[in-house]
């Protein structure tokens, strides 16, 4: 039971008591009507004590209810301050502050970084977008002028948190160490001492470029990194590197460098030796001498099968055969030969199809070259289908050796996430200093983006890190300034079932 006030036309208010059964209301006592508000008060207090005396519990259900809570509501409403779409920066400010970085004194930087995985984009989209979004103001002229500060001071405070963090994960060791090299290339054929042309992995061929060395850990996690000139040959860029790291970190002896076999020169192996570095790094079966090839063309080409050489200096040559890899080289090199016939089915190769690579076009040639199909070269190389070669000097079995080096998947992928989802380039800057600061800020965005797909896993949530980033992006923050005490109430709403999903991600 509960005391309604009932408006009457004429201007009066009636007091009755009313009761509520299976969503029907049923009036079970009048106690009279009035206009004056202390008569009605003394009817309402008549009503109360009849209903305590029945053991009911006292409420009031008022008519004009609606009016007076579109009232408040517009009171609020019309206090609100700011509707925050800042789900992402509510999410990524604590891993940011989790890994670390919140030791580098300057807000700007974490502005940047949570914007690269937000939302990547010009440092003047950024600007809009932090102002649209997060209420952040930011002038573009302070950005370029921090840029030259994370340039000078702060690169290597970075590197050294990424790295201490990782290890934490790991338990105070790097363990596997993979390297890996790509490149950046500029919208501009312009050259300097940084940007030069060179053999481009975007197929870039006339744009400037510079090369960028990756040190990342087990799972992908970065370590470290290096820009070298665009043309510098990706082979004398390993050993550098991992001296650099070495001893900037103070990194003991206990990992193991894993490299492509695009990184295998013999004046790497020798340095790697002579540095005592323990190393596992696909092998180019098809250079060896004449008698460790024909020892590889006599092995037995059973399924899974892996069989070892040991070099005179007591180097490991594991090989192994795959009859999925025999199968895809198969398949790939039959595809290519077909191309072959088919554009040289006349025996001859055209000017025009010289000059369809590259600079050729610069070339005269008086008549056509005669070409012809080496059957002979297609069955020599059919004997090495399914056949990969690993070199070490580690201890480890060949099954570990060959799981090892298949985990250099993990700096591809690292690439290609800085690449594309957080747009690492084209790159538009053009001072050393400033493009070295965007690759920092890169570099701590793709920690970040590491560090929220480890914790989505920690907290088993079916999500990829893409989709948790597309849903954090819907999350809003209302900011309701309160006028009395000239304060701010705010709130942060979970509405979805993608949102709440995601929840407890936000309680780290």
């Amino acid at each position: 039971m509960y005391i309604r006030k009932k408006r009457n036309r004429s201007g009066t208010t009636s007091v009755v008591v009313v009761s509520k059964s299976s969503g029907k209301y049923k009036e079970i006592k009048s106690f009279g009507c009035s206009s004056s508000e202390e008569d009605i008060e003394h009817l309402c207090d008549k009503a109360a004590e009849w209903i305590r005396s029945f053991g009911g519990q006292q409420e009031f259900d008022f008519d004009d209810n609606r009016g007076k809570e579109l009232e408040e509501t517009a009171r609020v409403v019309n206090n609100m301050d700011a509707v925050l779409i800042n789900g992402t920066q509510l999410l990524l400010n604590q891993i940011y502050d989790s890994i670390g970085f919140n030791r580098i004194p300057d807000d700007i930087l974490r502005h940047l970084v949570i914007a690269r995985v937000s939302q990547p984009g010009s440092k003047h989209a950024t600007v809009d977008y932090l102002k649209s979004y997060y209420d952040e103001d930011i002038d573009l002229n302070h950005i370029y002028r921090y840029m030259d500060k994370l340039y000078n001071t702060q690169m290597e405070l970075a590197q050294q948190i990424s790295v201490e963090h990782t290890r934490k994960i790991f338990g105070g060791k790097i363990g596997l160490m993979f390297y890996d090299v790509t490149t950046l290339y500029f919208e501009t054929a312009q050259r300097d001492v940084l940007r030069e042309p060179g053999f481009s992995k975007d197929g870039k061929t006339t744009e400037s470029q510079i090369v960028l060395g990756l040190l990342v850990s087990e799972g992908g996690y970065p370590l470290s990194y290096s820009l070298f000139n665009g043309s510098q040959y990706e082979g004398f860029t390993m050993i550098p590197m991992i001296d650099d790291f070495k001893q900037r970190f103070e990194i003991g002896d206990d990992f193991v460098v894993v490299a492509d076999s695009g990184l295998m020169t013999r004046t790497n192996l020798t340095l790697l030796q002579q540095a005592g570095y323990k190393y596992i790094l696909g092998a180019r079966i098809k250079n060896e001498n004449e008698s460790v090839k024909q020892w590889i063309l006599s092995l037995d080409k059973i399924d899974g099968s892996s069989y070892e050489y040991i070099r005179q200096n007591g180097e490991r040559l594991i090989v192994n055969y795959s009859e999925k890899r025999a199968g895809k080289e198969a398949y790939n090199r039959q595809r290519g030969v077909a191309r072959l016939k088919r554009a040289y089915k006349s025996g001859h190769i055209t000017k025009q199809q010289v000059n369809n690579r590259g600079y050729n076009k610069f070339l005269e040639i008086s008549k056509d070259i005669e070409v012809c199909i080496s059957e002979q070269k297609i069955a020599e190389d059919c004997k090495w289908d399914g056949l990969k070669g690993y070199i070490t000097n580690t201890d480890l079995d060949a099954k570990r050796i060959i799981a090892e080096y298949h985990g250099l998947w993990v700096v591809e992928r690292a690439f290609r996430i800085s690449k594309g989802t957080l747009e690492m380039r084209p790159m538009f800057h053009f001072t050393e200093r400033r493009i070295e600061a965007h690759i920092c800020i890169c570099f701590i965005a793709y920690k970040l983006y590491k560090e929220l797909e480890r914790l989505i896993g920690i907290n088993r949530i079916s999500m990829s890190v893409d989709h948790v980033l597309d849903a954090a992006k819907t999350i809003t923050t209302i900011r309701i300034r309160l006028p009395e005490s000239n304060t701010y109430f705010t709130k942060t709403l979970f509405l979805t079932e993608k949102q709440l999903a995601i929840k407890p991600l936000f309680n780290l």
